[in-house]
């Protein structure tokens, strides 16, 4: 069974590990001991912190097989982004130009960058591991932060987003960074992204172009993958959107990835949650249910066969013991 869990220092080699497996464009993850030791620390006293509005808090959390005690992945949610580091994002919109004159009327396509999304909730890295990429264990890593949001609303913005990796090739060549490359930076892909991922912006600001881009005047190449995600990232965007999430036009700047949102009261799992009281016996339905405990402090989230009636769920004491709740408590489930 899979529990998921906050992170630990001790679980530093496995999120290098995961950092490793994850390739390139998964900025969330750098491959970088130091980096990621902070991240897991940082965490630590997020969890720990007593919170009444969303702040600069990042909550990490792992995937721990219970037989076995390996990680499986890796999960988090960022309370507030955009606060200590800008969070950059290209707008696509739509511009007229036109002529009664000459009878000329053109419908173009630009891309604003900005900072629309500071002070908003971000999902993010979300990464499981290629051995355990079968049954529930996908969804229960993405679901789970939505039982999280629902318990505790007061350390969350109403507006939660998530960025999906964009195109990018085996060897971290986004066609997308390639002509910004070309006319605007002189580095590659992969070490953008990489000082992205260990916090180093300043170089965006630098060299960014700040006016709008028209996009009929990138390559073609380019423009083909605006809006697009990674053939490895389009499982997750697939759950996001029957979850509600849906693209308003904001894309990575550096591979032109979507970015999706969602009023946080939409969201599916949030609005179709349930709060149950614990009754451990022997479940006899079929239905797999994702579960949380109610504590922040201690979260914990499996996916296990639940009856669910009247208010009660129950579960088995396994699952229970996984939970760390016992008969009597509050649950957070959502049936699948």
């Amino acid at each position: 069974m899979l529990v998921i869990r906050p992170i630990t220092a001790a679980d530093l080699p496995a999120l290098l590990q995961c950092a490793e497996e994850s390739g390139h464009g998964f900025t969330s993850l750098p491959v970088n001991e130091e980096i990621l030791a902070n991240r897991i620390q940082h965490s630590e006293e997020s969890f720990a912190k007593a919170v009444s509005q969303p702040g600069s808090e990042g909550y990490l959390m792992v995937a721990e097989d219970t037989e076995t005690g390996e990680i499986a992945g890796t999960t988090a949610i960022e309370a507030a982004i955009g606060l200590d580091n800008p969070f950059y994002t290209y707008h696509l919109s739509t511009v007229v130009h036109s002529s009664r004159r000459l009878n000329v009327h053109n419908v173009v396509k630009v891309l604003t960058f900005g900072n629309d999304y500071t002070g908003v909730s971000e999902l993010c890295t979300l990464f499981l591991r290629p051995e355990w990429r079968q049954g529930l264990n996908g969804r229960l890593l993405s679901k789970c932060r939505f039982l999280m949001m629902a318990e505790h609303p007061e350390r969350f913005d109403n507006t939660v987003i998530a960025e999906m990796r964009g195109v990018s090739d085996e060897d971290g060549n986004s066609p997308f960074w390639e002509w910004l490359k070309e006319h605007f930076f002189s580095i590659d892909f992969t070490l953008a992204d990489y000082l992205t991922g260990i916090g180093k912006k300043g170089f965006i600001a630098d060299l960014m172009p700040k006016l709008p881009i028209y996009v009929n005047l990138l390559s073609p190449e380019a423009q083909a993958v605006i809006g697009q995600v990674h053939e490895k990232t389009r499982p997750a965007l697939r759950l996001l959107e029957k979850e509600g999430f849906t693209c308003r036009g904001y894309v990575d700047i550096f591979d032109a990835g979507p970015t999706v949102e969602c009023d946080v009261r939409n969201i599916e799992s949030v609005r179709h949650s349930q709060l149950c009281r614990v009754e451990i016996g022997q479940p006899t339905g079929l239905a797999d249910s994702i579960v949380s405990n109610t504590s922040f402090t201690h979260f914990r989230a499996i996916v296990d066969k639940v009856d669910v009636l009247n208010g009660t769920a129950l579960m088995s004491a396994e699952a229970a013991k996984a939970l760390d709740v016992k008969q009597g408590d509050q649950v957070r489930l959502i049936a699948q």
